[in-house]
């Protein structure tokens, strides 16, 4: 914990006590939550950022594209719109947000992808369509407890799971732990290749799943060639390069290409980075730039960085993948 961490410390019980006295009156049926008649499934966490629910999503809308009409309805942070908006090929990072508009330029033509503050609007808003999902991901909506999802999916890493965690502002937890009690589903995510049972045996001990709880981990691949506008190349034949992330945790990427072998300068900013003319500046006199594909779909819109920007790929892979895709193809079936 760092000094400004410790500072704030004595804030932490005040913020336990307004977080678990929320939870507790929809717990209770004070305030209400609203429940629908078909399939809604929210993947979230309790901590701020940095989990891998961008992945976890693209991994749903795989799973279910082929054979239902599938919305994701995220809030859109950072979005410079208001409101409902449901993405065409005007969007862009700015009027839908970061994570909404890679899922609407990865997968536009399979899926619906919209945008709003108020996720029961924005679930009524998308069921009125002519063509209504069928299926509705709700991204990052562990906390929006107005909405009572039919499944929640609850994520945590692997090097930093919420069983260690504080609370904000000294720690990165939005709620109690004890919140984890309302998922269904938790995967431990950014999990090594090679985990050992007794490392697994470790984790699900330190998170004492309930019994009505299900635990997977997961880890992250990386594609074999960075992509861009114009082309692909192979990531061993990548020369010395400039690296740029502006998200919560890119370690993981970091360490994948240093045990490449490669050689790179790290550009790092914070999570949901707006890149001004300034950094534009400084960015086109790169020879080559990778950046994340979250990353990517805000920087490509500038001409000067064509040709010379690439994203590198990931997507999750989950142990024991059809086990897990068989409980959540039976979720949705039983609707």
């Amino acid at each position: 914990m760092n000094l400004l961490r410790k500072i704030v410390f004595p804030v932490v019980p005040i913020y336990y006590l307004v977080t678990s006295v929320r939870n507790k009156l929809y717990d209770l049926g004070l305030k209400t939550s609203r429940s629908f008649n078909f399939p809604v499934i929210c993947v979230g966490n309790l901590s701020v950022g940095g989990t891998g629910k961008t992945p976890m999503i693209e991994y749903l809308i795989r799973l279910f594209r082929e054979d239902y009409k599938v919305a994701t309805l995220s809030r859109g942070y950072g979005r410079k719109t208001k409101g409902f908006l449901l993405a065409n090929e005007n969007a862009d990072a700015e009027s839908l947000g970061d994570e909404p508009f890679q899922f609407y330029n990865k997968f536009k033509g399979n899926i619906q992808v919209a945008v709003d503050a108020n996720r029961i609007n924005g679930i009524e808003q998308l069921r009125s369509l002519p063509e209504k999902p069928e299926l509705i991901l709700l991204d990052d909506a562990f906390q929006h407890r107005k909405v009572k999802a039919g499944l929640n999916i609850l994520l945590t890493t692997y090097d930093n799971l919420y069983t260690h965690d504080f609370m904000l502002p000294s720690g990165n937890l939005r709620e109690p732990k004890t919140g984890a009690n309302r998922a269904d589903i938790i995967v431990v995510t950014k999990c090594p290749m090679q985990l050992s049972n007794l490392e697994k045996k470790t984790v699900l001990r330190q998170i004492n799943p309930k019994g009505n709880q299900q635990v997977f981990f997961s880890y992250i691949q990386y594609a074999d060639e960075a992509k861009s506008l114009v082309k692909t190349i192979k990531i061993d034949a990548l020369q010395h390069f400039t690296l740029v992330t502006g998200i919560a945790n890119p370690t993981p990427l970091v360490e994948f290409l240093k045990n490449k072998g490669l050689r790179f300068e790290h550009l790092s900013f914070k999570d949901h980075h707006n890149f001004s003319v300034q950094d534009i500046e400084k960015l086109k006199v790169e020879t080559i730039i990778l950046a994340t594909e979250k990353d990517f779909v805000r920087l490509k819109k500038y001409n000067v960085l064509r040709g010379k920007l690439y994203y590198l790929p990931i997507e999750i892979k989950i142990e024991n993948a059809k086990v897990f895709d068989n409980l959540l193809r039976s979720f949705v079936k039983s609707y």
